[in-house]
């Protein structure tokens, strides 16, 4: 399953890369694909392992805040 999640809080580049990282951490994220230019993320998950929620949370973590689009 594939979604787009809009973030807000991104200040560079480095800031998308540091999402992806801790999304692609994530048991059941097969990539995620971060755009500061875009200011959103499309993250492609096994929804059994993983939720919408999950995904949120990971990013709030992270020091940003997402929803879904």
């Amino acid at each position: 399953m594939k979604k787009k999640f809009k973030i807000t809080g991104m200040h560079c580049t480095s800031c998308a890369m540091t999402i992806d990282m801790d999304l692609e951490d994530l048991e059941g994220v097969k990539s995620s694909n971060t755009s500061y230019a875009k200011q959103e993320t499309e993250v492609e998950f096994d929804s059994q392992k993983v939720s919408d929620n999950l995904v949120i949370e990971t990013i709030k973590k992270s020091g940003y805040s997402a929803i879904l689009k």
